[in-house]
């Protein structure tokens, strides 16, 4: 598999510029977060279907021939729910496979996209198998959820958007679980400096929970490696082990990977409903968390920018915590 370049990502914005959102920016004052920084937020969960995922299935989608048994995926809810709804614009009939326990806001956007759901297993592994079965069997297009090429150039407009909106921006923030995210956002900032300082690059970090450390474990390895799946965000964070292509980027083009509490997921959470009346998953606040927590404290003059990339949870739980 080869990462994709700076001429791939482009050409995905192009390809799904008709499809998506181009999600804006929310620059503000850290205080109203209770942090001593300004900060620039990426507001992705504001995208169709609740958060980013639709950027790299629709690209997959329109990069390659759909066949007449439609598309298939795994997914812990986010990338199907994406996979379901681009399936329905695009006409091509969609199957998505999800471990039994994806919460229902999750899955009812699948059905209500029109695409058949099968719950299978305990965790997105068990799921990616049978998915992975049922495209051998019938010829489905796979649609992986952060391990294609077309995934991770349709996942990196996040970045594209990022450095053109916000180009001012040292610091990048990110979500991480399969490393599709990561891996585009990486790979859109390699080499690209910051506005006014272009022998600097923008350093990229990646941000996991605890309890689903899969890139911060391989890099540390320097290879991917099974990793521990659990806590408040495994429904999005979940991946037992880091995709492959995520990784090759990541260890060249992330500066670091840092790990936060479900504590500290909670809490942003709350601060981004608190001070924004913005209701995040727990996935969605964990970039947010790095900062709110101190795993992450940007240097002096450091301009940062937080990428909020997903909200489908229910809102009851956030506005009540």
């Amino acid at each position: 598999m080869i990462a994709p370049t700076h001429s791939d990502i482009q050409a995905a914005s192009a390809r799904i510029a008709p499809h998506i959102r181009r999600t804006p920016l929310l620059r503000m004052a850290g205080a109203d977060l209770g942090l001593g920084i300004p900060l620039i937020l990426k507001l992705e969960l504001l995208q169709a279907t609740g958060s980013f995922k639709p950027r790299g299935a629709f690209n997959r989608m329109l990069s390659v021939p759909v066949p007449a048994a439609g598309v298939v995926t795994a997914s812990g809810g986010n990338h199907g729910a994406a996979v379901a709804y681009a399936a329905q614009a695009l006409g091509h009939m969609a199957e998505v496979f999800c471990p039994v326990a994806t919460p229902s806001a999750k899955t009812d956007r699948i059905e209500a996209s029109g695409a058949i759901l099968h719950r299978i297993g305990a965790a997105y592994d068990e799921a990616r198998i049978a998915s992975e079965a049922h495209a051998a069997r019938t010829g489905a297009l796979l649609v992986h959820a952060y391990d294609q090429p077309e995934i991770l150039a349709g996942q990196g407009t996040v970045g594209l958007e990022l450095w053109q909106d916000a180009p001012e921006a040292t610091h990048v923030l990110v979500a991480t679980g399969g490393g599709g995210l990561i891996g585009g956002i990486a790979a859109w900032y390699a080499r690209r400096g910051a506005a006014g300082n272009p022998d600097r690059g923008v350093e990229v970090i990646s941000v996991e929970p605890e309890g689903c450390p899969a890139l911060h474990d391989a890099m540390a390895a320097g290879h991917p490696l099974p990793a521990p799946v659990g806590g408040l965000a495994a429904d999005s964070l979940g991946a037992r082990q880091v995709g492959a292509l995520g990784f090759a980027v990541a260890r060249r083009h992330v500066a670091r990977a840092v790990l936060v509490p479900d504590a500290a997921i909670l809490d942003a959470q709350r601060r981004l409903w608190s001070a924004l009346r913005l209701v995040a998953e727990p996935g969605g606040a964990a970039a947010l968390a790095a900062l709110t927590s101190g795993a992450f404290v940007p240097p002096p003059g450091a301009r940062v920018a937080v990428v909020v990339c997903g909200s489908n949870t229910d809102p009851a739980k956030v506005a009540s915590a």
